[in-house]
């Protein structure tokens, strides 16, 4: 009995089409196209795109692109709260975390301000804001939770350099990770 059920699984194994090596759609990518969504900006610069925008600039920006979902000042809502610090900058948030997580007291980086902003604001048209505006939004934004002066002008070179009060409540991941197939990435 055995070895007529073997019989028969070899049969039906023997007529089962084997799947194609690919499935004939599609095309590999063309590097113009991945160029487009590699985006990512890291913690110490890396992929800031050029372009400048002073606090004066994103103060206009941010007024008729951000402040009615996250108030006139960022600190009213209805969304998500920017604007704030914490005293002494505290870093209650494993304690209560409720406390409104704000770039100015929770966001280690102010690169990654700038890589959100462009990525997903505003939420009713993501992509849509330019290098210049993005980096005068971050300006203003910085300068509202006390981080830089109402002067400063942030670009690739100036931006990195903010140093962000969470930054030491950061730790890397100590267990590495897959290694980076982006052409941009540095060791």
């Amino acid at each position: 009995m055995i070895a007529i059920v073997a019989c028969a699984i070899a049969a039906f194994a023997a007529q089962t089409p084997q799947m194609p090596a690919t499935l004939g759609i599609g095309r590999p990518a063309m590097p113009a196209e991945i160029s487009a969504w590699d985006i990512d900006v890291r913690p110490d610069g890396v992929g800031l795109p050029p372009g400048r925008g002073a606090v004066t600039e994103g103060e206009t920006i941010y007024a008729a692109r951000c402040a009615s979902c996250h108030g006139k000042t960022g600190k009213e809502g209805p969304n998500d709260r920017l604007v704030g610090r914490e005293p002494g900058d505290a870093f209650p948030f494993g304690r209560d975390p409720q406390r409104p997580k704000t770039i100015g007291s929770y966001w280690p980086y102010a690169t990654t301000v700038f890589d959100y902003i462009r990525r997903a604001m505003p939420p009713n048209a993501p992509g849509s804001l330019q290098s210049g505006e993005i980096y005068g939004l971050v300006a203003y934004l910085l300068f509202l939770n006390d981080l830089i002066p109402a002067d400063a002008v942030m670009d690739a070179t100036s931006l990195p350099k903010v140093v962000m009060p969470a930054r030491d409540r950061f730790v890397p991941d100590p267990r590495g990770g897959p290694k980076s197939v982006n052409p941009r990435s540095r060791p």
